[in-house]
């Protein structure tokens, strides 16, 4: 049976002393809980060396929200994965549809970011999911289809264990609209075949394909109840522990 894992993505929020003030809260709201999931903060990339003091001994693993696909460089403002890791991270989000739309990141570059990650012993969050005008023009497929495909070029499928496959349709991402239940499942399950066409049933059966979207503590129960969503992706209700570890303990 797959684990449920419930990562936040905190995007551009929270100094230094927020993110102190944010971890604390979510790690202190877990200490007495019996907690059955995975649970992942990712913050900026000036908080990730504090939150890794932070979050030491507890059951919390670190992420990044992005990373660049070479070791070293004359690559200003980027970082690596080698400095991720030595920042204690263990995660890295990679194809948000974010980077995707506002810094016009393309299928071939995200795959280059998905496979150094693993070359360098990071797990991905790799982020798939279609605009609103793919949704209503019926293309939704022919998208998530094509973006699995390509940011998963040339991944050998023992790396799938080390990986996460997250479904944001970008049309309810900080909106608050969210996709139904019904039409998350439905996309899922498409992922889950496609992974199922691309490598094994095997390798279909322990992907873990978390959902994002306008994920709240409202609405998290009935998406997490769904066969094919193993967990959430969470924005803006990740900024505040207490709507975090609402979302946490409805998975």
């Amino acid at each position: 049976m797959r684990k449920k894992i419930v990562a936040g993505n905190w995007k551009m929020h929270n100094d230094l002393q927020d993110s102190k003030n944010l971890i604390n809260g979510i790690v202190k709201g877990l200490q007495n809980e019996n907690v059955n999931c995975e649970v992942i903060v990712c913050p900026p990339y000036t908080s990730l060396s504090e939150a890794a003091g932070l979050l030491k001994g507890s059951i919390v693993k670190l992420g990044a929200q992005n990373m660049h696909f070479e070791d070293k460089g004359a690559f200003t403002g980027e970082i690596s994965a080698a400095m991720l890791k030595s920042a204690g991270c263990e995660y890295v989000i990679l194809g948000h549809s974010e980077r995707r739309t506002i810094f016009n990141e393309s299928d071939e570059l995200i795959n280059k970011k998905v496979k150094k990650a693993f070359s360098r012993g990071l797990k991905p969050i790799f982020c798939v999911g279609e605009t609103l005008s793919e949704r209503e023009g019926g293309v939704t497929n022919d998208v998530v289809k094509r973006q699995v495909i390509q940011g998963l070029m040339d991944v050998p499928e023992p790396d799938l264990t080390n990986m996460i496959l997250a479904y944001e349709p970008v049309w309810a991402i900080g909106t608050g609209k969210t996709a139904s239940p019904e039409q998350a499942q439905e996309v899922h399950a498409f992922i889950r075949s496609l992974i199922k066409d691309l490598y094994s049933e095997q390798a279909a059966g322990k992907m873990v394909i978390q959902y994002g979207g306008s994920v709240k503590p409202e609405n998290a129960a009935e998406l997490l109840s769904k066969n094919d969503i193993d967990g959430a992706l969470v924005g803006g209700a990740c900024l505040k522990p207490d709507s975090f570890l609402g979302i946490i303990k409805s998975a």
